[in-house]
């Protein structure tokens, strides 16, 4: 009986989705406003090349003094652009895009959103294109550094980015799926306890998009400091503005230490 009422809700599902989108497509849309919300859909990615670059554009006079000559502007180059076309290219494949959703309905209340992106290999992160990566180093592009650690490393996409600089390259990940990704491109994986007792240091960590989803996020940079190789070392950090800390392990949940008041 369960499993009659389980398939009779997916179907059911499955038609809602399509319904939906049948409302959608521009002879079906009746409603003015619902019209004009279809029409900016469509007309979206239109939008001129000149009029995109504003989104990579900042005011570094809103910047404090300590920072604002460390300031390195980025611009929408030809790498971020391929990775925008890509993903709205992905966004129009409507049965992909119905069993992605049917696929996180189901399993989202015993599965992370990330090891969920992992299993339907979706959710790439883009930060930097290689010529972004080394404007910001301040690097060439055949320098080469012995050893980088990516904290939080998901599909390794980014990772792959500044792996092309350096001879040893490792990560770590606690979402079993995206292990698996990274374990494909043969990076050196490493326990979220392990990293920083390796006896070994690193020229580069990067801490991306990942401080506000451990529990302790001082404990993390404290740890991040002494695995640096001292002086040359170099940390790059990102994180989402506003600043919203949480610890996904297959539901949200607090924090023990917040690192903004």
């Amino acid at each position: 009986m369960r499993t009659l009422i389980f398939v009779a809700w997916v179907l059911f599902y499955v038609s809602f989705l399509l319904a939906m989108r049948r409302m959608w497509a521009g002879k079906y849309v009746r409603s003015p406003l619902a019209r004009n919300l279809f029409l900016n859909m469509v007309t979206e990615s239109e939008i001129p090349g000149h009029e995109t670059q504003k989104w990579y554009h900042c005011c570094p006079d809103m910047l404090g003094e300590r920072v604002r000559s460390l300031f390195v502007q980025s611009h929408l180059d030809a790498d971020t652009e391929a990775f925008l076309s890509r993903s709205v290219e992905k966004s129009s494949w409507l049965f992909t895009q119905l069993y992605h959703s049917l696929f996180s309905t189901i399993f989202s209340p015993v599965m992370s959103r990330t090891s969920i992106n992992g299993f339907l290999a979706r959710g790439s992160m883009f930060v930097f294109s290689k010529e972004q990566f080394q404007r910001l180093l301040q690097i060439s592009p055949e320098w080469k550094g012995e050893r980088m650690l990516d904290l939080g490393a998901g599909d390794g996409g980014v990772t792959e980015v500044m792996g092309a600089y350096f001879n040893e390259v490792y990560a770590t990940e606690v979402s079993v799926p995206m292990k698996w990704h990274l374990q494909r491109k043969q990076y050196s994986l490493l326990g979220i306890d392990e990293w920083h007792r390796t006896g070994f240091q690193y020229d580069l960590i990067s801490c991306l998009n990942l401080l506000d989803r451990c529990d302790e996020p001082f404990k993390l940079l404290s740890e991040i400091k002494k695995s640096l190789v001292p002086g040359t070392g170099r940390l790059i950090l990102a994180a989402v503005l506003p600043f919203q800390p949480y610890v996904e392990t297959g539901k949200m949940i607090g924090v023990t230490k917040t690192i903004v008041q």
